[in-house]
């Protein structure tokens, strides 16, 4: 004789399996770190042990846990959950999306040596005219948090947009330029100053290449309004630099690994 209690409640689990790995799928796009995704799958498999062996009290604490995870960790990623509902909307199923999450961006193809000296002549001639200016690029450490009270531009990077911008009067010259790759990402943006004791006259632009450097791994370069001198600031260090020597040592500092400890986070 055929069992038809023990056939329903299979069906019934299988049923409850499926919708919440179709319902972790959709997490997964929305919640961007691994602990939400952890602690959520881990109250699911709880929540059904505990229907298995009939355990009411825990089955309670463990949707109740669950509910108010989920609807935590939306809120905090709201702007991921509206993407993600945005594109279903648009007819992109569960697999497409996946597809494109789980490409890999190409690292930006682009002639660095000549994107340099483009550089270096702003800098240069910036130095001469005595027309302050901080610019600091972007290595390993992501600066689009640190960029986001900036101004942003995605331009192309040229001597002479460099130069523009910084000329006194101008709307965005207070402040830095942030550069990713080949493009200029940012202009006016305010980085949070050193407060460590620094010997010696610093104005704010010092001390925001030094607060920067502090915090990243970034290369930021730094042009005195005042004397029109060259630094650069990196790992925490301020580097007096002239014009000969300017593009040896920015190379040497962009071309600098990654300190072991950085990889392994």
């Amino acid at each position: 004789m055929v069992d038809f209690t023990s056939i329903s409640v299979i069906l019934t689990l299988v049923f409850t399996v499926l919708i919440l790995g179709l319902f972790d799928v959709a997490l997964f796009f929305i919640l961007k770190r691994s602990f939400p995704r952890i602690f959520i799958i881990a109250l699911e498999v709880l929540a059904i042990v505990s229907w298995i062996f009939k355990l009411g009290l825990l089955l309670d604490f463990s949707i109740g846990i669950w509910t108010i995870g989920v609807f935590t960790f939306c809120f905090n990623n709201i702007g991921d959950t509206r993407l993600f509902i945005s594109n279903s909307l648009k007819g992109q199923s569960g697999i497409e999306l996946f597809r494109k999450s789980s490409k890999v961006a190409p690292e930006a193809i682009f002639d660095r040596e000549e994107m340099y000296k483009k550089v270096e002549s702003a800098i240069i001639t910036l130095s001469r005219q005595k027309i302050g200016a901080l610019i600091t690029f972007q290595r390993h450490d992501d600066l689009r948090d640190v960029m986001k009270n900036g101004t942003i531009l995605n331009a192309p990077v040229t001597s002479e947009l460099i130069q523009t911008i910084f000329y006194p009067g101008t709307r965005l010259h207070d402040g830095a330029v942030v550069i990713i790759d080949d493009k200029i990402a940012a202009a006016s943006v305010y980085f949070t100053p050193t407060n460590r004791p620094l010997t010696g006259k610093f104005g704010s632009r010092h001390r925001a290449a030094y607060g920067i450097s502090e915090t990243t791994d970034s290369v930021t370069i730094v042009v005195s309004e005042e004397t029109g001198r060259i630094s650069i600031a990196f790992q925490g260090e301020l580097t007096p630099v002239t014009p000969d020597n300017l593009l040896r040592i920015f190379e040497e500092d962009m071309a600098t690994a990654v300190p072991e400890s950085k990889d392994n986070k």
